[in-house]
């Protein structure tokens, strides 16, 4: 594993790629990954990523000049995405290559469509689908066992990673095990749903 500065927190992560760089106040917490070339530099204020959130290949999170960065629990930050200052809630996936700029909060259960742009200040609310340039919410429907499930593949998966085996998804245990887990979420957004 790379070795990090003494400001860096790190709580019982799944896995942490040996090319990840962490760079100042940063607390990483249980179950969290992070993947091939994550950058995470915070010269201020601090970056927090939440319980078995992973950070996908080449993401690059920032603090903004008078924020942090807050990623909740859950949540997975996909390939080439820039987090920049922002808070993201609890159970969101935020797609390929998206950026979220200074001020932005990402409320809980949400899904932002690769290649967005959400500009400074921009404010998401719960359970909302968002897309484009600058970023707007398209649909209103809770994204929480979706989210969740992906969350749940990444943590696996980071766990047969840090053992060396890369071909976790492809097992006949790991197929029976996720249907359960998405049995388990369908149940668990219904109830959720019913108390709405």
């Amino acid at each position: 594993m790379s070795e990090f500065g003494p400001d860096v927190a790190i709580n019982n992560a799944a896995y942490l790629h040996p090319t990840a760089l962490i760079y100042g106040k940063v607390n990483i917490h249980k179950g969290a990954s992070l993947w091939p070339y994550t950058v995470i530099r915070s010269e201020l204020e601090e970056v927090v990523i939440g319980e078995y959130t992973n950070i996908q290949d080449f993401v690059m999170i920032h603090i903004g000049s008078s924020t942090g960065t807050y990623i909740g629990s859950h949540c997975s930050i996909t390939h080439h995405c820039t987090i920049h200052g922002c808070t993201i809630g609890d159970n969101c996936l935020i797609g390929i290559n998206t950026t979220i700029m200074d001020d932005c909060v990402i409320g809980n259960n949400c899904i932002v469509a690769g290649h967005s742009f959400l500009k400074e200040g921009t404010v998401i609310p719960d359970n909302s689908i968002v897309m484009g340039t600058p970023g707007r919410v398209v649909r209103t429907q809770n994204n929480y066992a979706r989210c969740r499930l992906n969350a749940f593949l990444y943590y696996r998966n980071a766990l047969a990673y840090s053992k060396n085996q890369h071909r976790e998804w492809a097992s006949e245990q790991s197929l029976k095990e996720v249907q359960a887990e998405i049995d388990k979420l369908q149940k668990e957004q219904a109830a959720l749903e019913n108390q709405a």
